[in-house]
C-alpha cells in the first residue's frame, strides 16, 4: 500500500500544479517486477526505464563528480565541502544499499542477485536476445539465469501498463521488445 499511497499523493500534486509525474523504476527493477502497478509505476514518463540499476548509480556519481550546487545555481565545479558546496545527489543516497523499503532492514539483494550480475544477465537476455543456455556459457550460474529469465517473462504484464520511457540501450522494453502476456507463454 505504501507505494500506492505515495503515488496517489504525487498524482494529486501533479494534477493540482499541472506537472508531469516521472516514474522512478529503472530497467533492472522493471525487468524483474520490482515495481508496483499504480505505485512507483504511476506517472506520465518513465525517464530511467531503460537505464540498468548499475548505470543509475554510475550516472549519479558522474553528476556529483562534475557538478556542485553553490548559492542555488549549478556550476561545473567539483564538489568541495570546505568551500560550502554540496552534492546534487546526497552521497548517502548513492552509498545506501538498494531497497524497496517495504519492511525494516530490507535490501534488494535479499531476493535478487547482486545488480552487477543481474544487469549483465538482463543485457544478454533482453538486449542480445541470448537463450538461458547461451548466457550460462558466459560464466553465470544456471539457476540464477533461469530465475532472472522467468521473472522477466512473468512481468511483461506490468511493463505493458508502464508509462512510455526513453530509449537508452540498444533494446528497450515496450516497442523495442514485445512479448505475449497471455496463454501461459513460455519462451
Amino acid at each position: 500500500m505504501q507505494p500506492r499511497l505515495r503515488a496517489m499523493t504525487l498524482m494529486a500534486l501533479s494534477n493540482k500544479f499541472g506537472h508531469l509525474l516521472l516514474t522512478t523504476g529503472n530497467k533492472s527493477e522493471l525487468a524483474v517486477g520490482y515495481c508496483t502497478i499504480y505505485g512507483d509505476m504511476a506517472g506520465g514518463l518513465a525517464v530511467i526505464s531503460d537505464v540498468p540499476k548499475t548505470m543509475v548509480y554510475e550516472v549519479a556519481r558522474w553528476i556529483n563528480s562534475d557538478y556542485s550546487v553553490r548559492g542555488g545555481r549549478q556550476s561545473a565545479v567539483r564538489s568541495d565541502s570546505s568551500r560550502g558546496e554540496r552534492e546534487l545527489i546526497p552521497r548517502s543516497t548513492i552509498e545506501k544499499p538498494p531497497s524497496a523499503e517495504l519492511k525494516p532492514n530490507q535490501t534488494d539483494q535479499d531476493t535478487l542477485p547482486p545488480y552487477e550480475v543481474l544487469d549483465e544477465i538482463l543485457r544478454l537476455y533482453v538486449e542480445e536476445n541470448l537463450s538461458a543456455r547461451d548466457i550460462v556459457t558466459h560464466g553465470f550460474d544456471e539457476k540464477t539465469v533461469r530465475w532472472v529469465q522467468r521473472r522477466v517473462d512473468l512481468n511483461e504484464y506490468k511493463r505493458e501498463q508502464a508509462a512510455p520511457g526513453l530509449k537508452v540501450t540498444s533494446r528497450a522494453f515496450g516497442m523495442g521488445r514485445r512479448m505475449p502476456i497471455a496463454q501461459k507463454y513460455v519462451d
